[in-house]
């Protein structure tokens, strides 16, 4: 077989970064390969990062999105999309009310809005709404974790009270990526690549973490699809039906040998499962619930899919 040399890359450098934008560079990549890992970073860095958006808002006395508000300058409509632009860190996973009330006249921001110690508004200049008399602004606000860009059709799959208005969410923490390859030297070769990526975030990850996530997400995916899979035939039918009923009771141990990473499991459930030393599905099924809720990064929600996802493989949690 023929092998061909090929010259590693270096590890990511920076070459500028404050607390939101950032220049890394990464040198000797093989011809070609600067474009192919510059493309997959962008598209992880703007698409899997988690962030925290605003999904419902309820506004006191107006009854949809099309209203209009006695002693507010703007309509319902515009100060949704201002409400869009307030970023915010949410600690936590569980979804979290907050509350605005201001009374006029004066200018509506971000910083009037009341929060608990876990959520964080990152820009509290966000303007909202002018009120131009005495009259009050009054405002029930849910702030929620998520993944890239969520249509606002799936916040309202469930039924919502009388007036609560859906927002699409705008979760991913980035507001700018792009990436630029030139070649250099590496040896006698010339046409080596060096790739620079650009990133901006809004505050809630430095640039240097958002670029560290997004690699290590490329690397856990490519991790899970190295090989294949082996080939397996069901027993006979007959021979099915004749072993006895207590033993098709019993797991079979090729599926508890399973890893985890090839589960259809979030990032987040997936990270936190591995952080615990938790592999394979053997593993799992051996913890109780009170020990999955245990883990770092897992609430109910991660446990529900946990759960939902061991009754359609016919195992089950430990009592």
């Amino acid at each position: 077989m023929l092998e061909i040399n090929v010259t590693l890359p270096s590890k990511p450098r920076v070459v500028s970064e404050d607390e939101f934008r950032g220049v890394f560079e990464i040198d000797g990549l093989y011809p070609g390969y600067g474009h192919t890992l510059g493309n997959s970073l962008r598209r992880i860095i703007l698409s899997s990062l988690p962030g925290a958006a605003i999904t419902q808002v309820k506004i006191e006395g107006v009854a949809h999105e099309f209203s209009a508000m006695d002693g507010v300058r703007e309509d319902v409509i515009t100060i949704l999309l201002n409400l869009k632009r307030v970023r915010l860190n949410l600690h936590g996973d569980e979804p979290v009310k907050v509350t605005l009330k201001k009374t006029g006249p004066g200018m509506v921001t971000a910083a009037d809005i009341t929060t608990p110690s876990q959520v964080e508004i990152l820009n509290p200049e966000q303007p909202i709404a002018e009120i131009t008399a005495k009259t009050t602004l009054e405002m029930e606000i849910l702030v929620e974790k998520g993944l890239g860009y969520v249509p606002r059709e799936i916040h309202q799959k469930d039924k919502v009270e009388i007036g609560t208005i859906a927002i699409d969410a705008v979760f991913t923490p980035i507001r700018r990526a792009n990436y630029e390859v030139e070649n250099m030297r590496v040896g006698d070769r010339t046409d080596y690549n060096r790739l620079r990526v650009s990133i901006e975030t809004d505050g809630t990850f430095t640039p240097r973490q958002a670029l560290e996530q997004s690699i290590e997400i490329m690397v856990h995916q490519l991790k899970a699809v190295i090989g294949f899979q082996e080939n397996y035939s069901s027993p006979a039918p007959a021979v099915a039906e004749a072993q006895d009923s207590t033993e098709s009771d019993e797991p079979n141990p090729d599926v508890l040998k399973t890893r985890i990473e090839t589960l259809d499991l979030s990032a987040r459930t997936l990270q936190a499962l591995e952080t615990a030393s938790i592999r394979t599905v053997g593993g799992l099924v051996r913890k109780k619930k009170d020990d999955i809720l245990a883990l770092d990064g897992i609430g109910p929600k991660g446990l529900d899919e946990i759960v939902s996802l061991l009754e359609k493989m016919n195992l089950n949690l430990t009592d």
